[in-house]
């Protein structure tokens, strides 16, 4: 079942364009989601409240930037793990760093950050303000 909800950005955005069809609303979260925690966890439970399908797209492993040896866990074992939750709808693998273009091609009606990212300061890649951005012209 896991497997089923791993999809590529370009089938993927077809699926959600039938979703939208039908009046569902998408909500979007992205980020690396190394190391699986509590904390991930409730914020996809969160998000998932404010619409009815949950895509999560995760960074891909040459852009992960969080110290030596990370991430801890590759990103095909780190899609497995969140396509595991049963929260979760779909997962994507994205292809860049940041989730514009995840963004772009998918039109969530939500897109949801983590609540340290609440101040942008804390954003260590410097791409909050791009995410917006994009979120915005959609």
């Amino acid at each position: 079942m896991t497997s089923q909800k791993i999809i590529d950005l370009e089938k993927l955005s077809k699926i959600i364009e039938r979703h939208k069809k039908k009046g569902k609303k998408i909500v979007l979260c992205h980020g690396v989601f190394d190391l699986l925690h509590i904390g991930h966890i409730k914020h996809f439970r969160e998000a998932k409240n404010f619409g009815d399908i949950l895509v999560v797209s995760l960074t891909p492993d040459i852009y992960v930037n969080k110290g030596p040896k990370r991430p801890a866990f590759n990103e095909r074992l780190r899609l497995q793990a969140i396509a595991a939750l049963q929260v979760v709808n779909y997962v994507v693998l994205n292809s860049t760093p940041t989730a514009v273009n995840v963004i772009k091609k998918l039109k969530p009606n939500i897109y949801c950050k983590g609540p340290d990212y609440k101040d942008h300061k804390n954003d260590i890649s410097g791409q909050i303000k791009n995410e917006i951005n994009a979120v915005d012209k959609i």
